[in-house]
């Protein structure tokens, strides 16, 4: 791309306001602090501080926030990390879109570890994390397509033409609560259930970005079969030497790191050169019917605490 084609690009996203958020799980958020030298933002909320300093930058002239959901060096397990000073966090800085990434295991045979799955779909196991920022205030936000179909559609179209890894175009997540994997019997039950992937970090994720009115996608990276696929057991074939298989996940990672981050660029870019698709989000407008208590009766002082995420339709006293 041109530095003139860059320009254009920054300048019609910058009239569109559009600023993405992209949150990086295991493997791609160090790979992506890794090559970001962007400006650091640092913030506080009132949930805490997010998982790490989030990074403002720019790829092919749209700005772009960077946040690795585990943190500098992996350091949170799914079950604490800070999701509402995550989302929040990046909604105060401005973040519209988000586009998300996460390390899950294959429930099916046809989704191969190293592929990619852009999902469509999540069912909810998580039972310990905070799941939503209303707590004072009854607000119920519809979430029937947890994500959104607009992003879907354009990191599907970024995928077109790709070689080398397959990009699956919808999936049902199966969130669960971790930090342990799943034992035979609950993998088998999460096929039975219409599962086709299973990971630790979609939820609350994706619930809270609707709260905030942001658009969220997830790009998948499969690592390996989960726990229903049988391995050799038998008196003529050894199990497998569990360094081996670390090794093998680790490397199925890696790759598909490489392979969703150069995804994201595609996505990204493709956002730039026609940002006005955006405003068809549904999830842009999720909480316009979705504040059911009365504005009068709702704390002045909530109102305040929550202003970055509802102040498009509370203001307080």
């Amino acid at each position: 791309m041109s530095e003139s084609d860059s320009n254009m690009i920054q300048s019609a996203a910058d009239r569109a306001g559009i600023k993405v958020g992209l949150i990086g799980g295991s493997g791609l958020g160090d790979a992506l602090m890794a090559r970001e030298t962007g400006t650091p933002m640092y913030i506080d909320t009132p949930f805490g501080k997010p998982s790490a300093t989030i990074f403002e930058t720019r790829w092919a002239g749209v700005p772009v926030l960077v946040l690795p959901r585990h943190g500098k060096s992996h350091v949170y397990p799914p079950s604490l990390v800070p999701y509402r000073a995550n989302i929040f966090a990046l909604k105060a800085l401005g973040c519209t879109h988000i586009i998300a990434s996460g390390a899950v295991g294959s429930l099916r045979e046809e989704y191969k570890p190293r592929d990619l799955v852009v999902v469509d779909q999540i069912i909810d196991k998580t039972i310990h994390r905070a799941s939503s920022f209303f707590e004072r205030a009854a607000v119920h936000v519809e979430f029937a397509e947890p994500f959104c179909p607009v992003l879907r559609q354009i990191i599907l179209e970024s995928a077109e033409g790709t070689n080398g890894h397959a990009v699956h175009r919808d999936g049902c997540y199966v969130a669960m609560e971790g930090p342990a994997f799943s034992s035979r019997a609950e993998s088998m039950m999460h096929r039975l259930c219409g599962g086709d992937l299973i990971g630790m970090t979609a939820m609350p994720e994706a619930k809270l970005a609707r709260e905030a009115e942001m658009p969220y996608a997830m790009i998948s990276l499969i690592t390996d079969y989960d726990s229903w696929r049988p391995r050799p057991t038998s008196d003529t074939q050894a199990p497998p030497d569990p360094h081996l298989l670390l090794n093998e996940i680790i490397g199925n990672l890696k790759d598909a790191t490489e392979n969703a981050i150069n995804l994201m660029k595609r996505a990204v870019e493709r956002i730039g050169q026609n940002p006005a698709r955006l405003d068809a989000c549904p999830a842009r407008k999720a909480l316009e019917l979705a504040i059911w208590s009365d504005r009068a009766h709702i704390d002045d002082d909530e109102v305040k605490k929550l202003l970055p995420i509802w102040g498009k339709y509370l203001k307080p006293n």
